[in-house]
């Protein structure tokens, strides 16, 4: 059983402007989300700023989302570390608070072998018993998880049970989903993408977009698995400018900027990550109006 299909929301931290979490409007972000169909919520990704939380503040907000949210929908936990010691560790504390499964990133910066994040992935899905989902991101790590890897990973690892694919590349997606033959819970990492990955079998996506259009982004994934495949193309193709503005600088930045945009308390961003450019800023706005934000 997958641990959701559909549109789950790679959510924001919010910050004070002093930079400390902001834990009231990350209430008022979950019950957005819940609100407007989201099917699931991962907290602290990327797109959370996971790189620059401390490891109790990792944990807090992460225990902060599981009671929050009281099981309305699954949340799932970034825990993924390029210290295997780390990603256990932060995996087994999760686990303790209620969530409904992990996204584990790729070891980055290091860049292990295949043989090696086998071995890193298997012990830490070995040391917690919820659902695991891999996470390849390659232009973020620097590290390609290869679908021979994800699927001996997820025959061989009970608990081991899907990938966040946002390689970007279709063709090894679609080596994937020829391999695994279903064993694998397969999921868009790219907005752009969801419908493209849903028709190689795909559940669904682990979404940026979502942030500002969850109705939006569930839609598309909802159409889908009902069987109108026309309408969620439609749907996607319509989303599609402002995927491509919410990533016209390296992500979380111009995302941050669009949840302010549409009303909430986003906060600034931690260093090393800078505040959006002008012309950018003003490419995601035009956006925003398009698709009707505005």
């Amino acid at each position: 059983m997958a641990i959701f299909k559909g549109a789950a929301v790679a959510i924001i931290t919010p910050m004070h402007q002093d930079g400390s979490v902001n834990y009231e409007e990350f209430r008022k972000l979950v019950e957005f989300q819940i609100e407007n169909g989201t099917d699931a919520i991962v907290v602290c990704g990327t797109t959370g700023e996971a790189s620059t939380l401390s490891h109790e503040e990792h944990l807090d907000v992460i225990k902060y989302c599981a009671e929050v949210v009281k099981g309305r929908i699954p949340v799932i936990a970034g825990t993924g570390s390029n210290s295997t010691e780390t990603a256990i560790y932060l995996s087994t504390e999760a686990e303790k608070f209620g969530v409904d499964g992990l996204l584990l990133v790729t070891p980055y910066y290091n860049k292990a072998t295949q043989n090696g994040l086998y071995a890193h992935f298997k012990a830490i899905a070995d040391s917690v018993k919820i659902p695991v989902i891999l996470y390849n991101v390659p232009g973020r790590t620097g590290c390609n998880l290869l679908p021979e890897t994800i699927v001996r990973l997820c025959q061989d690892v009970k608990n081991i049970v899907g990938v966040k694919e946002a390689s970007g590349n279709i063709s090894q997606i679609a080596k994937l989903a020829a391999l695994a033959k279903g064993s694998v819970d397969i999921y868009s990492g790219n907005d752009d993408q969801i419908v493209p990955i849903m028709s190689l079998g795909g559940l669904g996506v682990i979404s940026v977009l979502s942030n500002v259009a969850p109705r939006q982004t569930h839609d598309i994934c909802a159409k889908f698995l009902e069987g109108d495949v026309k309408e969620s193309c439609r749907l996607q193709l319509e989303a599609l400018d402002l995927c491509g503005s919410l990533f016209c600088e390296v992500n979380p930045i111009p995302v941050k900027k669009a949840v302010s945009l549409i009303g909430f308390e986003a906060g600034p961003l931690r260093m090393p990550l800078s505040e959006i450019e002008e012309k950018n800023e003003a490419r995601l706005r035009a956006s925003m109006e398009n698709y009707g934000l505005l």
